[in-house]
């Protein structure tokens, strides 16, 4: 970890306010359910350098990419996770002074995201012309339910003073990443009735077809202050409560949230549904669920922790790593995968890349079990239809997973990554090789897995093409795992996992059986062309050199020192 975080094997742990740092440490103290996730912003206002996000599985929004021409099979689109409506908001004012760190002294700041409870609790002393003020808040995104993120909050003052709080729901929220400035929700519903807070927004219709999506917000508030008053308005609803106290006496509030999305009710539903959902929050109370998190947490890490004897920093490391991993996905719901920067940022679109087979299902096998594991196989057996559409787009058979994707289409926008980095196909059939071998689940591999290995392995055949002069099989035109150079010939790699593929899918076929052959319709010749390009597949070698090479004509490249 950073110099600017402590170690400790269980805590990241932040004990000076450094404005300068304020991005970086939102993103280390995010954290989610696999449903929906914040960045580790502060609760009340802040008006310096900061990124306010909330992220929730599955929503997403295609922002039109800024290339002003296509070929065939370019996406039109760049799919992007929606930074959401802003459910941990708190306006709070000492005798009428708005808590901004960015506008007065902060005597005292300390701050820590305990993984093996899965909270965010933060204490700081801001500094007014009265005196000081302390605020202690605690928070958590449920590993219980995954509609459910509880906050409290406390405001102590060294002095008599008036405190007043608006605890509120924000839906007009912009994503930082958007390509052209636009804003992707339309908002739909705010009311404040019945002592709830809510908020209702839409996806805005798009010229792509993609489809549209409902989120509803709402929160209720427990609290030792007097309500003054509710307000809504379109996109915001809010509850302020204020009071008198003494010195050193607390003003304490819990701000229960609820979030559901019309991906699993209808959207007529959500309004009700919300509001009965948040009551069944409030009548267990924060305390009951702050416990049953913790649990949901602690039987987590019973299956999952890795411990790490005699280097401190490497523990604080690994738990870190597992920490994001198990908040980002949960394996529940086999429509959600996994984004590169989880719900830390807007990095990436928090689209699906290959990354997920090639670097994170392995862990998951290991720490999340077979079941979880499955669901991200799904996934991609889920779209196959989709990458069989992909590869017809550009002239070829079998089936192309995109580089980038949340739906199943292609939405990256590099021509060199989008026509050219082939080799994710490799990863995804990788994927169910770990898969069966860790788990000797060979029922997948006979069903839904051979029916993605023949889409793979038909791909790979109609891209390769034979070399009559040296009586082999090549790969023109592509990428390499490392992206070092584009459009090149014969990446290594990229041809021994194509062979590997068509290889995979031959043993896996003479597992599943001759009637299962015909189901698939596979004739005995296209099983021997797969074979005929295993064993003929060309590799880039130096023989002098005795070394593989990365690709041809990489050994032609003017060395300098560095």
């Amino acid at each position: 970890m950073s110099s600017l975080f402590k170690v400790n094997p269980w805590k990241i742990i932040e004990d000076s306010f450094q404005p300068d740092k304020m991005r970086i440490a939102e993103s280390i103290m995010s954290a989610g359910n696999g449903a929906m996730g914040l960045r580790g912003n502060f609760e009340e206002d802040y008006s310096g350098d900061s990124h306010r996000g909330t992220y929730i599985g599955g929503i997403w929004y295609p922002d039109k990419t800024r290339v002003g021409w296509w070929k065939n099979g370019y996406p039109e689109y760049f799919g992007k996770v929606i930074n959401a409506t802003k459910l941990i908001g708190l306006h709070v004012y000492v005798n009428g002074v708005l808590l901004d760190a960015a506008k007065m002294p902060v005597k005292h700041y300390y701050r820590e995201m305990d993984m093996f409870r899965g909270v965010l609790t933060r204490h700081m002393v801001y500094s007014l012309p009265f005196g000081d003020v302390k605020i202690v808040s605690e928070r958590f995104v449920s590993m219980y339910s995954k509609q459910l993120l509880a906050i409290r909050y406390t405001v102590t003052p060294c002095f008599d003073a008036e405190v007043k709080i608006e605890a509120y729901l924000d839906g007009c929220v912009h994503n930082e990443d958007s390509n052209y400035d636009e804003l992707f929700w339309e908002q739909i519903y705010s009311d404040t009735d019945d002592d709830v807070m809510l908020v209702i927004n839409k996806t805005k219709e798009n010229p792509f077809g993609t489809p549209r999506f409902t989120v509803a917000s709402s929160a209720s508030v427990d609290t030792n202050l007097d309500i003054v008053s509710k307000y809504s308005e379109e996109g915001f609803a809010s509850y302020t409560y204020s009071k008198q106290i003494s010195a050193n006496e607390s003003a304490c509030l819990d701000k229960i949230v609820c979030v559901l999305t019309d991906r699993d009710m209808p959207e007529i539903e959500l309004k009700q549904q919300s509001k009965i959902t948040l009551k069944s929050f409030i009548d267990l109370g924060y305390e009951r669920l702050l416990s049953e998190h913790e649990k949901a947490w602690q039987n987590k890490w019973n299956m999952a922790d890795i411990q790490i004897e005699g280097d401190p920093s490497a523990q604080q490391g690994i738990r870190f790593n597992l920490f994001q991993l198990l908040s980002t996905y949960t394996g529940e719901d086999d429509r959600l995968n996994i984004g590169p920067k989880g719900y830390t940022g807007e990095k990436y679109g928090g689209a699906t890349y290959w990354d997920t087979e090639a670097f994170c299902f392995p862990v998951y096998l290991a720490i999340s079990g077979e079941k979880v594991a499955k669901n991200l196989l799904k996934y991609r057996h889920n779209q196959l239809p989709q990458a069989y559409e992909n590869a017809k787009k550009l002239g070829l058979s079998g089936a192309l997973y995109p580089m980038v994707t949340f739906n199943g289409i292609e939405c990256h926008n590099e021509w060199e990554i989008t026509f050219m980095e082939l080799h994710r196909n490799g990863a995804i059939a990788h994927a169910i090789f770990n898969y069966t071998t860790y788990t000797s689940d060979f029922s997948f591999l006979k069903n839904e897995g051979l029916e993605v290995l023949l889409g793979i392995a038909r791909f790979w055949a109609s891209r390769v093409h034979w070399c009559e002069n040296k009586k082999v099989y090549m790969i023109h035109g592509v990428t390499g795992p490392n992206e070092y150079e584009n459009n090149v010939n014969n990446n290594w790699y990229t041809n021994r996992i194509a062979a590997w593929c068509l290889n995979f899918f031959c043993q896996a076929l003479a597992l599943a059986g001759e009637e299962r052959r015909k189901e698939l319709k596979i004739d005995h010749d296209e099983i021997k062309h797969f074979n005929d390009i295993v064993d003929n597949m060309y590799y880039p070698v130096d023989e002098e050199l005795g070394i593989f090479v990365q690709h041809d004509t990489f050994l032609d490249k003017e060395l300098n020192n560095v």
